[in-house]
C-alpha cells in the first residue's frame, strides 16, 4: 500500500504577479535608453508598437497556460510534436536565460554607479556569490526577489510623479523624422532590436503547475496586471526620457533630433580621419552610455533635481538605482535558477547529459547550477556592452516564444478555440518574422544561439549512439522498486505501537526495520520530494512514478520490511514544506517514534536555508522520540 500526496498548488496570482515581473519587469531598465539611442523621438513609436506586441504576447500565454496547467512553456509545448523541437525551443531559450543573466548583472552595476573597472570584478564576483547561495537552496532568495518588486514599484511609483513635467515635455517633442530618412528595411531591423522587452513572458507558464485552481484564472490575473504595468510605464517613462534636459554633447535628450547610434557612427568616422579627437569621441560615448545604461537613474536624478533641487536629485537617483540594481539582481537570480531547471528537465529526459540531474544534499542539481553560473560569467568576461549584449539576447528570447506559440497553434490535440487558435498562428508567423530578421541582421547573435544548440543537439547525439551500445540495465528488484511499493502490505493492527522513518540509505532501512521488528510496530517511511517554483520540470508536478530516486529509498524499506514481516506503509509527498510535512505525518498515524539522518551540512548552510532536523526536533511532541542517527552508520542486528 503506498500512500501518495501532492500539495503544491499554493501559488496564487498575488505572489506568482511580483515573480513574473521581476522577470518581464527588469527589460525596462534598459529596453527604454536603447529604443531612444536608435531612433531618438520617434522611439514612442517603437514603444507603442512593442506595447501592443507584449499585450499580444500575453493574451498568447494566458492560452499557453490554460493548455499547460501543471507547467510548460516551451519545452512543454514542443515537445508534444517533436523532441527535437523540444531541444531546439529549449536551447533558444537556454540562451536568452543566459543573456538575461549577464545582462541584468552588469545593468544592476551601472544602476549603482560602479566605476567601469570594477563592473566586471564585482559582477562575476555576484554570480559566484549567486551560485552559492542557491546551492544551500536557500529559500529567502524567492523571499528577497517580493521585497525587491514591491520596493521597485513604489519606487516607479514616486518617480511617475516626479517625472510629468518631462513627461509632457517628451510628448511635445514627438517626430517621426527617423523614419522619414531610413528605409522601411532599416526601421523594421530597428523595430526587431527592442524586441527584448518581451523577455521573461515565458517564466509564467513554468508556474502554471504550482498555481492554485482553476489555473486559467490564476494564470490570467497573474499575467493582465503585469502586462499593463509593464506598458504603460515602459510608455510613460520613455516619453520622460525623451522629454529631459540630461545634455550628451551639449545637448539635451529633448533637443536631440539625430539618433545617437547615427552621430556615434559619424564621430567614430571622424577620429578615424583624424579630424576628431578621440577623448572627445570618448566623452560623447560616456554621455551615450550613461542613460542606455541606467535609463530609469537618469529619469530619478533629473526629475528629483528639476521638483527639489540638485542635493535631492542626487539622493533621488542613488535611491532609484539602489532600488532598480537590486530587482536586476534578482532577475539574475531567477534566470540562473530557470537555467538550472531547463538543464534539469532535459537532463532527466535523456536530451543532455545524466550528471546534470545529480543533486547536492539540499536537493540542488548542482552540476546544472554551476554551469548555469559559469557561462554566463564566461560572456561577461568576453563582452560587457549593453548594446551588444542585448544583440545576443533578443534571438533566444524571440526565437523560444515565436516555438512555443507555433507548436501550441498547431497541436490539434489541444481545446483551443478556432478563432483563439487562429490567432495564435497570426501572432506566431509574425513573431518568427521578427525571429527569422534577427537571425539574418545579428549574426553574432545567430553565432551565439546557433553554437548552443549545435553542441546541445551534438551531446543529444552522441547519448542516443551511447545508449544503443550499453547493455539494458537489470531490474532491482526483479518487478521494480515501483511494483515493490504497490504490493499489499501486512495487514496494521492500530494497537501496536508505530515508527516513522524520515530517513534514507540502506543503512537507516536496516536500523528502522530491524527496530519495528524487536517492538511489534508497524513501519511507515516518508520520501518528501522539496517543491519550489524552480524545481518543477516543466509539463509534469513530481510523482512518485517518475521519481527513481524516492522509488528506491522507499523500495528498499518495503523490501526488507517484506523479508522481516514488519508491517509497512510507504508516503511519497511533493510539498514546498518539508519539516511540516514530517511532523503532519508523524502525529497523524500516531507514531511514538521519528527517526531522521543526522545532517552533513555545515551551520552556515543550516542557517541560510531551513535546518529540517532542528526545526523537527524544536516543534516535535513530547510523546513522540526522535532519534538521529548517520546514514554512514552500519546497523548489526541485536539477537
Amino acid at each position: 500500500m503506498l500512500v501518495s500526496d501532492s500539495r503544491p498548488r499554493n501559488l496564487k496570482w498575488i505572489h506568482a504577479g511580483p515573480l513574473l515581473y521581476g522577470d518581464w519587469g527588469t527589460s525596462r531598465l534598459y529596453v527604454l535608453g536603447l529604443a531612444f539611442l536608435y531612433t531618438a523621438h520617434t522611439s514612442v513609436l517603437y514603444l507603442a508598437a512593442i506595447g501592443l506586441l507584449m499585450i499580444a504576447v500575453s493574451w498568447a500565454y494566458t492560452i499557453v497556460c490554460k493548455s499547460f496547467p501543471d507547467g510548460g512553456g516551451v519545452y512543454t509545448a514542443a515537445r508534444q510534436l517533436s523532441p527535437t523541437l523540444s531541444v531546439i525551443g529549449s536551447t533558444l531559450l537556454l540562451s536568452g536565460y543566459i543573456m538575461t543573466a549577464a545582462i541584468s548583472v552588469v545593468e544592476a552595476f551601472h544602476y549603482f554607479g560602479t566605476s567601469h573597472s570594477l563592473t566586471v570584478p564585482l559582477a562575476l564576483a555576484t554570480l559566484v556569490f549567486v551560485g552559492f547561495i542557491n546551492w544551500f537552496g536557500a529559500r529567502a532568495a524567492g523571499r528577497f526577489a517580493l521585497i525587491v518588486a514591491m520596493t521597485a514599484l513604489g519606487v516607479s511609483a514616486i518617480m511617475f510623479v516626479f517625472s510629468v513635467p518631462f513627461f509632457l515635455k517628451g510628448i511635445q517633442t514627438i517626430d517621426f523624422d527617423y523614419l522619414k530618412h531610413t528605409s522601411p528595411g532599416n526601421a523594421w531591423v530597428a523595430f526587431t532590436g527592442i524586441c527584448l522587452a518581451l523577455a521573461g513572458v515565458e517564466a509564467v507558464a513554468n508556474m502554471t503547475g504550482l498555481m492554485t485552481h482553476p489555473v486559467e484564472k490564476t494564470a490570467k490575473r497573474t499575467i493582465w496586471p503585469v502586462t499593463l504595468e509593464v506598458v504603460a510605464l515602459n510608455m510613460f517613462f520613455g516619453l520622460a526620457l525623451a522629454g529631459l534636459s540630461f545634455t550628451v554633447g551639449d545637448t539635451s535628450l529633448a533637443e536631440t533630433h539625430a539618433p545617437h547610434i547615427e552621430q556615434l557612427a559619424e564621430m567614430q568616422a571622424q577620429v578615424d580621419a583624424g579630424t576628431m579627437s578621440a577623448e572627445h569621441f570618448a566623452e560623447f560615448e560616456h554621455e551615450v552610455e550613461q542613460y542606455t545604461n541606467a535609463s530609469m537613474r537618469v529619469i530619478a536624478q533629473e526629475s528629483g533635481e528639476h521638483m527639489f533641487g540638485e542635493s535631492f536629485g542626487a539622493v533621488s537617483g542613488n535611491v532609484a538605482g539602489i532600488a532598480f540594481g537590486l530587482l536586476l539582481l534578482s532577475a539574475t537570480n531567477t534566470a540562473v535558477m530557470a537555467m538550472v531547471s531547463v538543464l534539469f528537465a532535459m537532463a532527466k529526459d535523456k536530451e543532455l547529459p545524466g550528471k546534470l540531474t545529480n543533486l547536492n544534499y539540499s536537493g540542488v542539481p548542482w552540476v546544472g547550477l554551476l554551469v548555469s553560473v559559469a557561462i554566463p560569467a564566461g560572456v561577461i568576461i568576453i563582452e560587457q556592452d549593453v548594446t551588444v549584449l542585448a544583440k545576443l539576447y533578443v534571438l533566444g528570447v524571440c526565437g523560444a516564444i515565436t516555438v512555443t506559440l507555433l507548436s501550441v497553434a498547431v497541436n490539434k490535440k489541444l481545446e483551443i478555440g478556432n478563432l483563439s487558435r487562429a490567432g495564435l498562428w497570426v501572432l506566431g508567423l509574425f513573431l518568427l518574422s521578427i525571429t527569422v530578421t534577427i537571425g539574418v541582421t545579428q549574426l553574432v547573435s545567430t553565432a551565439f544561439s546557433g553554437t548552443l544548440i549545435a553542441l546541445a543537439l551534438g551531446s543529444r547525439w552522441v547519448m542516443a549512439r551511447v545508449q544503443k551500445e550499453a547493455p539494458e540495465p537489470l531490474a532491482v528488484p526483479e518487478q521494480g522498486w515501483l511494483a515493490e511499493l504497490k504490493k499489499p502490505t501486512i495487514q496494521i493492527d492500530p494497537t501496536k505501537p508505530a515508527i516513522m522513518l524520515a530517513a534514507r540509505g540502506r543503512n537507516q532501512s536496516d536500523f528502522a526495520v530491524d527496530l519495528a521488528k524487536r517492538r511489534g510496530a508497524t513501519l511507515y517511511a516518508i520520501f518528501v520530494r522539496s517543491l519550489r517554483v524552480m524545481d518543477v520540470i516543466p509539463g509534469q508536478v513530481p510523482d512518485v512514478e517518475h521519481d527513481p530516486d524516492a522509488q528506491e529509498a522507499l523500495g528498499t524499506t518495503a523490501a526488507l520490511a517484506a523479508e522481516a514481516g514488519v508491517p509497512f506503509v510507504p508516503i511519497y509527498v511533493t510539498s514546498p514544506e518539508i519539516v511540516d510535512e514530517i511532523l503532519d505525518y508523524t502525529v497523524t498515524h500516531l507514531c511514538d517514534t521519528l527517526i531522521m539522518g543526522k545532517t552533513r551540512r555545515s551551520f552556515f548552510a543550516r542557517k541560510l536555508d531551513v535546518d529540517v532536523v532542528g526545526r523537527v526536533a524544536s516543534l516535535l511532541p513530547e510523546s513522540v522520540a526522535l532519534i538521529t542517527r548517520s546514514a554512514s552508520t552500519p546497523h548489526v542486528a541485536k539477537s
